[in-house]
């Protein structure tokens, strides 16, 4: 029985060639698209389950309140906390402290590179599932003086990995013993080094010495709970755990699942309110909509197409077949289309995988030996030929044999009435993308051109590190002198995503509840004017004025705030340092577009700075960077020429954005060309159709303009319908997507009348071809058998 099924499915295939051919492109492009976003979205899913432990691990995190202000969720907590939690809980099994990734120059004889990495504990490889290669995962990092390398890191440095012992000199000061080498971590992790070092060592330097302090955050602190606590419960106990050792704190704690930090990583007053999930439930949406737009297409072909099969139908009936058995029947011719579309798809997958992980930044597969995935695959592909042919199966076997084959049969009025509800559907969701894609594009060309209140164009900076620090003076002067250069200064941090931040400002007048939380930089002189930062009023910080070394600049929103009138020449405390303020600066973008601008306070301290920062001359960017390297060459010859330009830094903010409105105006593209398909295929049918009645008009004198008309204006109404139905969906979906940025562009009348406009056009174009080739066709040619 199957086998004359599939006889009788490949025998209608080969029967009708341009819809099989249109069905097979549709499902196809919809397919490969899905699987493309499919295996985008399981790499999303998969980050941080290779450990484990996965089901217990979870991060500390910081609930800061600040009446009057927004309240601030972070990571970042004391030094001090990982041994106080581990010693009073017993519900914590294990815990570890990790840095932020920090760069460091690896030298090794006469090879030196530069590699990023950071400090941790002991416990590490214990309580994390990344193998090590040599080394024992307790003991590797025990030894304050003990380095751990990745499998690449040993390659690059040694030429081997069988490295055990040796010794690694860190920025040419000190020298660590290599105890351990990693396997390559993987990609899909939230944690990422090359290298870990003992985070003892660094804590019992000068530089750590604020890891002992209760009142400075900046660690990392994991934990790993016993399995069954009751997380509710443990969060409610460890909430007020920071002020029993530091009574100022306003801060509680709580904690939040390794496997979910990744994508959950937008928090609102405590509670988890965003972050990469949102794009992974926008793509699944999308691949879903392709694979409906592409099934839609087979439903409005097959029940178009309903009359050449219903004396098929009715001679089946009437020798015995049943109603299920012609369900089977067209069930089956689906699903082999939906399997042929599955084979075209995974070779057009195959083809576009190398583009899609360029543009996405993954390492993505398409493993046809992953059972998972194979699985997953012929999911999708039953889905598409279970929807697809629901409806023209149940719709096809209905016929009545009797009516049908007198010759006295109608269509139902249903089926076409249900054919113009897919169309409708098919251009909403097409409109739908064009809109979102239309906003999304608003969005991120609005951020790039605003004015950011800083120069970032022709801006260079390179990490103070080695003796540039010690000869900073120097190399300012010598770098001033370069033709080209046009401003020299240096911060502790970059100012495109101010990190810094201190509820420690204390100004005459200050409400006693108040606790407002500062970003703050340390600069050098001329630092306004090598990031082009404007002065609203006051002065910038001078060597002309000795007291500056005591002085502070605030910008606008710091001012608003403190609610000062005349904010020149007040006093202000930062972190007990007291001062006044010279000089109050114009708003700048300090922080992403997609946060609120921070009150920001600038002190003059370039013995903390970080980054040398200075200034090209516009078309002199290559001669001018070759004289700097000379001069840091000189003055800093054991560690590599580096150097970043400030606007790269800017797009990279915006990294994800970009990618999402690339990905949305492709995906909206073959939207419209998988609907425009399905259009061409009902155009053709209608056409065909109507070929008699039109040669018939023709001779009784009906104009070409007059009969394209006829054939077009029923499909330009449901396209009509669908914009009157996207156009309001867009509006509200795409505010509310504005509403993540504090600074946004605003919704367009002219973006939804280009979205209105471009359905149409695109219908109009896609129909034309037909109408016209029908509407100028020789009329005798479809007449002279009647």
């Amino acid at each position: 029985m199957y086998k004359n099924y599939l006889k009788m499915a490949y025998r209608n295939l080969m029967r009708h060639k341009v819809f099989s051919l249109i069905n097979i492109s549709g499902l196809a492009l919809g397919m490969s698209c899905s699987i493309l976003i499919l295996l985008w979205v399981k790499d999303e899913l998969s980050y941080n389950g290779f450990h484990e432990n996965i089901d217990n691990l979870y991060r500390v995190m910081e609930l800061q309140h600040y009446p009057g202000s927004d309240n601030f969720t972070t990571p970042a907590t004391p030094g001090l906390l990982a041994r106080a939690l581990k010693q009073e809980l017993p519900e914590v099994a294990n815990i570890v402290r990790v840095s932020w990734e920090q760069e460091h120059l690896l030298t090794v004889g006469d090879k030196a590179l530069k590699a990023k990495g950071g400090y941790t504990d002991p416990a590490f490889f214990e309580i994390f599932s990344f193998p090590l290669l040599e080394g024992s995962a307790g003991q590797v990092l025990q030894d304050p003086k003990s380095i751990v390398i990745s499998r690449e890191l040993a390659e690059n440095l040694f030429g081997t990995t069988g490295v055990l012992g040796k010794v690694i000199k860190i920025n040419n000061t000190e020298s660590y013993r290599v105890a351990g080498v990693m396997a390559e971590m993987p990609e899909n992790s939230s944690l990422l080094f090359d290298y870990l070092m003992p985070l003892t060592d660094y804590e019992n330097s000068p530089a750590g010495e604020w890891l002992k302090s209760w009142g400075n955050n900046g660690i990392l602190t994991y934990l790993q709970l016993n399995p069954g606590t009751d997380i509710t419960a443990f969060n409610e106990k460890i909430a007020g755990k920071l002020r029993k050792y530091n009574k100022d704190s306003d801060t509680d704690l709580f904690v939040q699942a390794v496997s979910e930090m990744y994508l959950y990583n937008k928090f609102e007053n405590g509670k988890v309110s965003g972050g990469r999930i949102g794009q992974v439930r926008l793509f699944s949406v999308v691949a879903v909509f392709l694979l409906l737009i592409a099934c839609i297409n087979f439903m409005n072909l097959a029940t178009a197409r309903a009359a050449k099969r219903a004396k098929e139908v009715g001679v089946r009936k009437a020798i015995g077949a049943g109603k299920a058995d012609l369900v089977r029947q067209f069930m089956l011719e689906s699903v082999l289309v939906a399997l042929l579309a599955l084979f075209v798809s995974l070779n057009l997958a195959g083809m576009l995988l190398p583009a899609f992980n360029e543009l996405t930044g993954k390492e993505v597969s398409l493993d046809l030996s992953d059972p998972w995935l194979l699985l997953l695959l012929l999911g999708v592909a039953l889905f598409t030929g279970l929807v697809s042919g629901s409806y023209p199966a149940f719709f096809l076997s209905s016929f009545d044999p009797v009516l049908v084959l007198k010759g006295t049969a109608r269509m139902n009025k249903l089926a076409a009435v249900f054919r113009k509800g897919l169309v409708v559907f098919q251009f909403s969701l097409s409109g739908l993308l064009i809109i979102s894609t239309l906003v999304v594009y608003l969005q991120l060309h609005y951020i790039r051109t605003k004015d950011i209140g800083m120069e970032r164009e022709n801006m260079v900076y390179v990490p103070l590190e080695g003796e540039l620090k010690d000869k900073y003076e120097l190399v300012k002067r010598e770098l001033k002198s370069v033709a080209g250069v046009l401003a020299v200064s240096a911060a502790d941090q970059r100012p495109l995503n101010l990190v810094n931040s201190t509820g420690g400002i204390e100004w005459k007048g200050k409400d006693a509840q108040a606790n407002i939380l500062f970003g703050f930089m340390r600069v050098d002189y001329d630092f306004l004017e090598t990031m082009g930062i404007r002065l609203k009023e006051g002065r910038d910080l001078s060597r002309d004025y000795g007291t500056d070394t005591a002085a502070f600049l605030v910008n606008e929103e710091a001012v608003r705030l403190m609610h000062m009138q005349e904010p020149v020449g007040q006093s202000l405390k930062l972190n007990n340092k007291a001062g006044h303020i010279i000089g109050v600066m114009k708003n700048f973008q300090a922080v992403p577009a997609q946060h609120s601008i921070p009150p920001i306070v600038l002190e003059l301290y370039p013995q903390q700075a970080g980054y040398l920062f200075f200034r090209l001359a516009p078309g002199k960017t290559q001669e001018v960077l070759a004289a700097v390297e000379q001069i840091l060459a000189r003055h800093n010859p054991a560690f590599p020429f580096e150097y970043h330009f400030l606007d790269e830094d800017f797009e990279a903010l915006y990294k994800s954005e970009t990618i999402m409105g690339q990905l949305t105006t492709y995906f909206a593209g073959i939207a419209i060309f998988i609907s425009c398909l399905g259009l061409f295929g009902l155009a053709l049918f209608t056409a065909e159709q109507r070929k008699k009645e039109i040669g018939i008009r023709k001779v009784l004198g009906a104009s070409v303009s007059s009969i394209v008309y006829m054939l077009s204006k029923d499909f330009l109404k449901l396209v009509f319908i669908a914009n009157l139905v996207a156009l309001p969906l867009g509006w509200h979906l795409m505010r509310r997507w504005l509403e993540g940025y504090a600074d946004r562009t605003e919704l367009s009348w002219w973006v939804f009348a280009a979205a209105f406009g471009a359905t149409l056009l695109i219908a109009m174009l896609t129909l034309s071809f037909h109408a016209l080739k029908t509407a100028v066709a020789n009329p005798v040619t479809s007449i002279r058998t009647e």
